[in-house]
């Protein structure tokens, strides 16, 4: 059974900083619409606070994360083991999405390095901390960062990746605005 938290504990803080891989879950209020999960890598997450996180967002296929953001704000994080002691921990809040030229982008964006391809910062007021087992998760050895999204970034340039996000990220795939379709 799961133990559950009020906010992130120090051995809670220190478990996520070994962590290189996280989820993103995010889901629309419809039934019909699509729940959506994300892998993120790279060194993009920050704790803020005991009961506050926010993970730099990258230029992608999709903006799932952001038109649920908007619509409904619930969002929860997950964490794996995949080296030492088991252990799953999932981060429950309300997100809130970050655009550049923003003052929240503006104050949070230092805490990152400057990754290609950023987008928008998603930070999340944790409400719940939960912890379980994680004893069926697999043992994976860490080999490095892929650095695919980045290349693809810089080859794409400042303008080519604002007309990209202009035609695959202002809706969802089940035609909700996101953020950067508002702009």
């Amino acid at each position: 059974m799961g133990k559950q938290f009020a906010a992130l504990l120090p051995e809670h803080e220190a478990f996520i900083r070994r962590q290189h891989l996280f989820f993103v879950a995010t889901a629309p209020l419809s039934a019909e619409g699509h729940v959506n999960l994300s892998p993120k890598g790279y060194d993009s997450l920050r704790i803020l606070s005991a009961n506050r996180v926010a993970y730099l967002d990258l230029t992608g296929s999709g903006s799932e994360t952001s038109a649920h953001l908007l619509e409904n704000g619930r969002i929860t994080i997950m964490f794996c083991a995949f080296e030492g002691p088991p252990n799953i921990m999932r981060l429950y809040g309300t997100g809130s999405v970050h655009l550049p030229d923003s003052p929240e982008w503006e104050s949070l964006f230092p805490l990152f390095p400057p990754l290609p391809g950023a987008r928008q910062i998603v930070s999340v007021d944790v409400h719940k901390v939960q912890t379980s087992c994680g004893y069926a998760v697999p043992f994976m050895e860490y080999g490095g960062e892929r650095d695919t999204l980045t290349r693809w970034a810089i080859q794409k340039g400042e303008e080519g990746l604002v007309r990209y996000r202009e035609q695959k990220n202002a809706s969802s795939i089940d035609g909700l605005p996101t953020p950067l379709g508002l702009k």
